[in-house]
């Protein structure tokens, strides 16, 4: 090997590496953007809604959930765009004694037949209540 090749294979190291570091960067960068779904099946409720409350409210089966969003099937078609509310019950409980609800709110991005796409913007855990008025 001459000295003119071995240094042209020592330029191209640092320039591999970059590559590397940059193909890791942008794989660690769309995981963060694409968090994981969980394919968790419960009831949900929703309420759609509109500046004035609620316009429409039914109830269906989630599909999967993510950090980010829930994809449910709903008895109807739902319209994108919309703000939403939904209350799935969780399947853990607190202190293995208190049931929960996981209520979330945000907008509906897509929605495909009766499979609804919402992008959680808002979410918190409640103590679950009993009765025929607990929940949404």
């Amino acid at each position: 090997m001459s000295v003119r090749n071995k240094r042209a294979s020592d330029d191209d190291r640092p320039r591999a590496k970059q590559r590397r570091t940059a193909l890791l960067a942008d794989l660690m960068h769309a995981q963060a953007e694409k968090p994981t779904r969980f394919p968790i099946v419960r009831e949900v409720r929703y309420k759609v809604m509109n500046s004035k409350g609620a316009v429409e409210v039914g109830t269906g089966e989630t599909i999967n959930i993510s950090s980010k969003g829930v994809l449910f099937n709903a008895h109807a078609p739902l319209p994108s765009g919309k703000r939403i509310e939904i209350s799935i019950n969780w399947p853990a409980q607190l202190d293995g004694k208190c049931g929960l609800k996981l209520v979330a709110r945000g907008r509906i991005v897509r929605c495909e037949g009766t499979n609804v796409a919402l992008e959680i913007e808002k979410y918190e855990f409640r103590t679950a209540g009993r009765g025929p008025g607990a929940g949404i």
